[in-house]
């Protein structure tokens, strides 16, 4: 049996810091949609995970 955690929100990435509450996720705020992008791409290969674009300025970084 599993037991870890597998499912999770490692990480969000947004332009405007009032848009979200990252809780206990790191949040990461960009200046632009560019340093979004790139940000949300290594941060994907760093944790091992995979980016999700909610088309609302807000990208996440998720483990499945």
């Amino acid at each position: 049996m599993d037991t870890g955690l597998k499912d999770i929100i490692l990480a969000i990435i947004t332009r405007e810091s009032g848009r979200v509450d990252g809780g206990a996720c790191p949040l990461f705020v960009a200046s632009s949609p560019e340093e979004q992008q790139k940000l949300s791409l290594l941060l994907a290969r760093i944790l091992a995970g995979t980016v999700h674009d909610l088309e609302n300025g807000v990208y996440i970084i998720t483990r499945h």
